[in-house]
């Protein structure tokens, strides 16, 4: 397909959230704001990693950063009504997903199961 036929927007939203993690760094922020723990245990990902796509995020205006001054001080990360508004293009996928994609360890065992043979 021709990129110039491309609506550039539509091209950015594309390219934000298939940029490894974000997808699902949104995902796991739709359960409410969560502190970068929280967040990491939840999902496969180096703390480096984590800490530079909710950077990214924050920059595109879709995830804030609340800093508490307690001690120790507690960061949290929220969705903005931007990143709420993704809400059910995520769950879109998640239902699509359900329905159409074997897990990963489904996959595996048919592919062992024909290599057995």
């Amino acid at each position: 397909m021709d990129t110039s036929m491309l609506c550039p927007r539509f091209e950015k939203g594309m390219q934000i959230l298939s940029k490894r993690w974000n997808g699902l760094i949104i995902y796991q922020l739709l359960n409410g704001p969560q502190r970068f723990c929280s967040i990491q245990s939840s999902l496969p990902v180096s703390g480096r990693l984590l800490s530079e796509r909710l950077k990214d995020l924050e920059h595109e205006g879709m995830v804030v950063r609340h800093v508490y001054p307690e001690t120790p001080v507690r960061i949290e990360y929220e969705l903005t009504p931007k990143g709420l508004a993704l809400e059910s293009v995520i769950r879109g996928i998640q239902d699509w997903s359900q329905d159409w994609v074997e897990p990963a360890s489904a996959c595996k065992e048919e592919a062992y199961s024909e290599l057995a043979k």
